[in-house]
């Protein structure tokens, strides 16, 4: 028997998100006769009725709930592989939060620009905690960061650096020349709007340190809410060297895991593209 259409299967998952065949059609721009018939040979082809119509609207049958969720993963996949395929030759697209991660990619991009040869890098700067998903949606070829829930993609690590705690100037602990963890337990932390940021034990630089402190949503804001006595925070050395303000100041903490800045990609892949980026970002340090 043949293998459902893609076509079909975008038809089905229309009507199961609707439960109901005019609206599906008019969203689909069909008519509902075509669209009725279109899900009747999808269940032949399947051998299983997909919807209940038994009662006064439709409803999803325990098989159509599994086409439902398994479709969603193959249309995604597909959809995904037809943005990377465009790309190819064109374009690599490179994402990345604002911060240490950006200024890395400007470096890089640079070099692939002095090559007439190489593709076009493009830019997508993203927020915190999103950059991962955008490679495996298909969006980016590649991405840049920190911290990352990368389960499912290939990791490499571009670059470490010490992080440094980021304090009111007038903070009593201003006035030491090194801290450590410890000295920052009972201090208010960053909350990161952000609910997917992974990793905020590497964040708060304790386990048992709480993000008790205001709601945060960029490294601006971050600094600013520091700035009032409000919170302590933990950055990259490079990002407060390129931030000096009267109102902040950066003192060591030697006891605390580096920033570590990674490259995710998709598995399997074999893009020249990727692999010569990653050879070129290994090059550069932060800042």
């Amino acid at each position: 028997m043949p293998e459902p259409e893609i076509r079909e299967l975008r038809y089905f998952r229309a009507v199961a998100e609707d439960l109901n065949i005019t609206r599906a059609a008019r969203r689909l721009g069909i008519a509902q006769p075509p669209l009725s018939r279109a899900i009747r040979g999808l269940e032949r082809r399947i051998g299983a009725e997909l919807f209940d119509r038994t009662g006064h609207r439709l409803a999803l049958t325990p098989a159509g709930e599994t086409l439902f969720a398994e479709s969603a993963r193959v249309l995604a996949s597909l959809d995904a592989a037809v943005r990377r395929t465009r790309r190819v030759g064109h374009a690599l697209v490179v994402t990345a939060k604002p911060g240490v991660a950006i200024r890395l990619l400007h470096r890089v991009r640079e070099r692939f620009r002095a090559d007439p040869a190489a593709p076009e890098i493009r830019m997508v700067v993203s927020d915190f905690g999103a950059q991962a998903e955008l490679v495996r949606d298909g969006r980016a070829d590649l991405a840049i960061a920190a911290c990352v829930n990368g389960e499912g993609l290939e990791t490499e690590l571009l670059t470490t650096e010490p992080r440094v705690a980021a304090l009111a100037a007038d903070h009593e602990l201003a006035g030491r020349e090194v801290l450590t963890a410890a000295d920052l337990l009972t201090e208010p932390a960053p909350r990161w709007e952000d609910s997917r940021v992974a990793g905020r034990g590497h964040w708060l630089g304790h386990p048992d340190r709480r993000a008790d402190g205001p709601l945060v949503r960029d490294t601006a804001q971050l600094l600013d809410v520091v700035s009032f006595g409000q919170a302590v925070a933990l950055v990259p050395a490079s990002l407060a060297a390129v931030n000096i303000r009267p109102d902040v100041v950066y003192r060591p903490v030697g006891d605390v895991t580096p920033y570590r800045t990674l490259a995710l990609w998709r598995p399997g892949s074999r893009s020249p593209s990727i692999a010569r980026f990653l050879m070129i970002a290994a090059e550069h340090g932060p800042g």
